[in-house]
């Protein structure tokens, strides 16, 4: 692998933190400056998301930012990437202390703890974020709040 391909592989990985970064912060202008004008955005088990950066500033601004659950925190499990995109996988923790509409729309605060694992895709073009493919185990997720009940032997 050439320094070339390796530096390109670390611009990937340095764009896709500094948006999750600037996401987790509430920085909204911060998330946007590294995203492409024809970026699309899919939580893939319930089809939110946006597409086009004026777009994503809404849903990012009306159902993310400011509900995101105040002891929200990540835990990277694996990375892989090259020179277009970055997977990771991660376990996601946090109270589901208000109504989170990108993840759980329409669910009240259970208050109790969820822990899931999360995989991202994030494909970068010119050091600018052209797609995130976010996908989890939202039966998991809805058995841990209590509103499905737990199936035995499943994993």
């Amino acid at each position: 692998m050439t320094k070339a391909v390796q530096d390109l592989m670390v611009a990937v990985e340095r764009t896709r933190d500094a948006f999750a970064t600037a996401v987790r912060a509430g920085d909204l202008d911060a998330a946007l400056a590294v995203v492409a004008a024809d970026v699309a955005v899919l939580n893939a088990p319930l089809g939110t998301g946006a597409r086009g950066a004026d777009a994503l500033r809404r849903h990012l601004a009306e159902d993310v930012i400011p509900h995101l659950p105040a002891d929200l925190a990540t835990r990277r499990v694996s990375r892989t990437g090259d020179r277009w995109r970055v997977v990771d996988e991660e376990v996601v923790s946090f109270t589901h202390d208000r109504e989170v509409p990108w993840l759980l729309p329409g669910v009240a605060p259970t208050g109790r703890p969820v822990e899931l694992l999360t995989v991202c895709v994030v494909a970068v073009r010119r050091e600018r974020i052209t797609e995130v493919r976010t996908l989890w185990d939202h039966h998991g997720l809805l058995t841990a709040l209590g509103l499905l009940p737990a199936v035995a032997g499943s994993i």
